[in-house]
């Protein structure tokens, strides 16, 4: 069997900073540690920015597209949103903001499908720029949303307009998610949020099964407080728990919330051209590397300031 990972990507208590950034405020906080991996140096600030991409790269359309077997890509420039086609209907994997949802609609029916045909809706983490709108889609299509437990508290605060949140079904680690012959299993990969979920799942292409998982993120926003933090007093293991998950998979093919994360800009223009350029095992592995390299030198250097070295 082989193992494709689709990454999915702080915390409500760093909502409002990262809220900032992600709109483009890009002087709003210090570079931070850097880090270099496979000849390429990142700085905390620069590694985050190149997720969230520019201030406009969060509503910008990206051409929608299959990735493998029964995944398609509905999101936007610097927003990943996958479509799982079954025959008992779709299920959607992050909503992102509420501005965004004609994007994915008219994404979804460009590549065929209706978007009414959305049953489930799935999460990477509870951040608004991946969840915002899960009451909005739940409003247009009637689809069941789904979340982890650990992130329950989060989502049920994140309200746009006034609007509850939707929780049909509170997963917790290890439960699946099954529709139309396609099972998803959710792992808790936690530290970027309480209930950032990994989710994975099987698809065939070529003859070939490929094993899908959908990380949530392991990313370490500037802003994070990783030490003395009083609100989640053991966050850094947390992290350590995420990325002793994310390792153990075997993985051909990573994917992300956010398209950086798997470099979709640099795999779109050869699709059709040769093998699927999404199946990538080094590329998984060393976007796991850089993300733990990163999380590794912000610990240190917040130990350092805390007198903990």
């Amino acid at each position: 069997m082989k193992v494709v990972v689709a990454l999915l990507v702080g915390f409500m208590a760093a909502g409002a900073s990262y809220a900032g950034q992600a709109r483009g405020g890009r002087g709003a906080q210090p570079p931070g540690p850097s880090v270099t991996v496979n000849g390429q140096t990142w700085t905390q600030q620069s590694l985050f920015q190149r997720n969230v991409g520019g201030p406009d790269d969060m509503t910008a359309p990206f051409p929608p597209h299959k990735v493998i077997g029964n995944i398609y890509y509905v999101g936007t420039k610097s927003l990943a949103v996958f479509l799982v086609v079954t025959p008992a209907g779709n299920i959607l994997i992050n909503s992102t903001y509420e501005r965004n949802v004609p994007i994915i609609q008219k994404s979804i029916e460009q590549l065929g499908f209706k978007f009414s045909d959305t049953k489930i809706l799935l999460g990477s983490h509870a951040h608004g720029d991946h969840q915002e709108a899960d009451a909005m889609v739940k409003q247009m299509t009637g689809a069941q949303v789904m979340a982890m437990a650990e992130d329950v508290p989060a989502l049920e605060a994140m309200k746009p307009g006034g609007k509850p949140h939707p929780i049909d079904r509170v997963l917790h680690d290890g439960d699946t998610v099954t529709l139309g012959g396609t099972t998803l299993t959710a792992l808790l990969t936690p530290g970027h949020t309480r209930g950032c979920t990994t989710w994975t799942l099987k698809a065939n292409e070529g003859g070939k099964t490929y094993d899908v998982a959908i990380i949530g993120s392991v990313g370490t926003n500037p802003g994070f407080k990783l030490v003395n933090n009083p609100e989640i007093p053991n966050q850094a293991a947390e992290y350590e728990r995420a990325f002793k998950v994310l390792k153990a998979l075997k993985v051909d093919v990573p994917l992300g919330s956010h398209p950086s994360m798997y470099n979709l800009d640099q795999k779109y223009p050869r699709i059709g051209k040769g093998p699927n350029p999404f199946v990538d095992p080094a590329g998984y592995k060393q976007e796991i590397e850089l993300a733990e390299a990163m999380f590794r030198a912000v610990l240190a250097e917040q130990q350092k300031a805390a007198g903990q070295d």
